[in-house]
């Protein structure tokens, strides 16, 4: 089983920035990723990074938003620069460890205009 935290969500103003946190239990997760939803919309893909430290971003976040891990405790962060009012959503971590796969319970990041 995959069983995965976040952490570091909050509100700010546009141009600010903020770092998310996710941490993972058991052996070290073969991707991990970042998910968010806004009110009235589908969860769509943010960001994510392998095992070996491959990263993909959306088009949305290209050049904002940085992915890094930590393979040896499982741990990922997210760091958002550049807020804008669209980013606010609930922001979800999500792993693998083939053949499982987890999600995090979600946490707020809210960005004013």
């Amino acid at each position: 089983q995959v069983q995965l935290v976040e952490s570091g969500g909050g509100s700010v103003q546009a141009g600010g920035s903020l770092r998310l946190s996710c941490v993972g239990s058991g052996n070290s997760m073969d991707v991990m990723g970042w998910y968010r939803q806004a009110p009235g919309k589908q969860r769509e893909f943010v960001a994510e990074i392998t095992r070996s430290g491959t990263t993909n971003y959306a088009d949305s976040v290209k050049g904002r938003f940085t992915i890094v891990r930590e393979n040896g405790r499982n741990l990922m962060y997210l760091q958002m620069d550049k807020l804008r009012p669209e980013d606010t959503a609930v922001y979800y971590c999500k792993a693998k460890r083939y053949p499982y796969e987890g999600w995090g319970p979600g946490t707020q990041v809210t960005v004013s205009s």
